[in-house]
């Protein structure tokens, strides 16, 4: 028999607006939004004076996992989100071994199977010489291309190859976008020795910019779904802002909202990333540009190291920050101080999310929809600690910032897996189905 749980008197985030209601989930799904206050249910959440949103669908990490569970695996991963709100995560192909063909893929879900409490999905990973295997691949939000910052074989900056991936296949595409040469180009020309203020030298909006436009060319030529990663430039917004609605999306990430230049006096080589920060106008242009609609995506490019390995000198430190835990508080933070509604963050990380990958059944709070829900406490105030942080890396870059506005329990398809502090242990989760046929974001707006 179904198990009933209501959530009694929540402001309930909507699309477009929020409502003081009532919510009945009944066996993993949605059974009413607009339930009455004495409906039958096996468990009663007081929710008077919380806010109820949709699950976070986080479309960028790197679990790790597996070959690098040293910094992070799935269950350490996945329970890191649903302390944070996220119920929901796509993880990235660049795992050892790299997820470039279909056993990998499946290798993959089956072993998020064993070990996420929340909901998974993996990209297969593009490489110069494996377009048989992306060809034929189903269970994926997509394909994953690297042009440019990558490891093995996964750097696919060859035209060629880059035109096959783009003319012959048929699942949405996502990039990193740093062209390569220039990178490589940047480097030359400095003088050792580096320090990590070159990172953004050397990676600089010049690299990125270049990746980005051709990216677009090639998706607009071919007419092919591409999504932008990580944008970072004010010139990538103003690019983006230019797009006809149809073919293209972006997202951008929580370090490149909050962080730039100015930050590696402060985090040395924490604040190192690829792309690299920017400037405080690219992040201002960044911001504008979500609420412009050029950018539709808050994501977090989960990116975990060791203490030990960001703490080698530049250029032997890797790039990359972890911010799963983090990521809803900081943009809940940001409605407090005026720059965002709830609805906005419903739009660009659950929703938008949802829509961009055709996630069935996920990123609303409407009846029948999947029961992917998080209950905030928006007086809540509390300083994010090193300490207290689930992720298997132990650290996090906004160490000491005090954030208005936390998770208190989350649910994935209507069970538990945060609450009162406490993660659930076991796997909860399950394997997220995608539509492809539905025509994408811009063809859904109306649904």
């Amino acid at each position: 028999m179904a198990h009933h749980t209501l959530i009694r008197d929540a402001a309930v985030v909507m699309p477009r607006e929020t409502v003081r209601t009532s919510v009945l989930v009944e066996g993993g799904r949605i059974a009413a939004v607009d339930a009455a206050v004495h409906a039958r249910a096996d468990e009663v959440v007081e929710a008077g004076g919380l806010h109820l949103m949709p699950g976070v669908i986080d479309d960028q990490v790197h679990f790790r996992d597996p070959g690098l569970t040293h910094k992070e695996d799935l269950r350490t991963g996945s329970r890191a989100c649903a302390a944070g709100g996220v119920t929901s995560f796509l993880e990235m192909p660049n795992t050892v071994p790299q997820t470039v063909t279909v056993e990998a893929l499946a290798a993959k879900l089956a072993l998020a199977a064993r070990r996420s409490v929340v909901n998974y999905g993996f990209y297969i990973g593009a490489t110069t010489d494996n377009l048989a295997e992306v060809r034929r691949a189903s269970r994926t939000p997509g394909i994953k291309i690297f042009i440019g910052s990558s490891t093995g074989n996964m750097l696919v900056d060859d035209q060629d190859a880059l035109e096959a991936i783009f003319a012959e296949t048929t699942l949405p595409i996502t990039a990193h976008c740093e062209d390569e040469a220039t990178v490589r180009a940047n480097r030359a020309a400095l003088e050792p020795p580096l320090t990590v203020h070159d990172h953004s030298r050397i990676r600089d909006r010049r690299a990125a910019v270049t990746a980005t436009r051709r990216a677009l060319d090639l998706a607009r030529r071919h007419r092919h779904r591409f999504h932008v990663l990580h944008v970072s430039t004010a010139d990538e917004v103003a690019i983006l802002s230019r797009q006809k609605p149809g073919l293209i999306t972006a997202e951008v990430c929580p370090h490149h909202l909050f962080l730039d230049v100015s930050d590696y006096g402060r985090l040395g080589t924490l604040a190192q990333m690829n792309p690299s920060l920017k400037t405080a106008d690219d992040r201002a242009a960044l911001w504008g540009g979500l609420r412009d609609g050029a950018i539709q995506i808050v994501a977090t490019d989960h990116a975990p190291h060791t203490l030990q390995e960001k703490a080698a000198p530049y250029p032997a430190s890797p790039s990359g920050v972890p911010a799963v835990e983090v990521v809803l508080p900081l943009m809940l933070n940001e409605v407090h101080r005026g720059r965002c509604t709830l609805e906005d963050l419903a739009a660009w990380m659950c929703d938008g999310p949802a829509r961009v990958w055709d996630i069935v059944g996920k990123g609303r709070i409407e009846e029948g929809y999947d029961a992917d829900l998080v209950l905030v406490d928006m007086r809540a105030e509390r300083a994010v600690r090193n300490g207290e942080q689930r992720t298997k890396c132990g650290w996090s870059p906004w160490d000491g910032a005090v954030l208005k506005g936390w998770p208190v329990r989350t649910w994935v398809g209507g069970r538990t897996v945060f609450a009162d502090g406490r993660v659930e242990r076991e796997p909860v989760g399950g394997e997220i189905v995608f539509d492809h046929g539905r025509g994408g974001y811009w063809a859904t707006q109306g649904v």
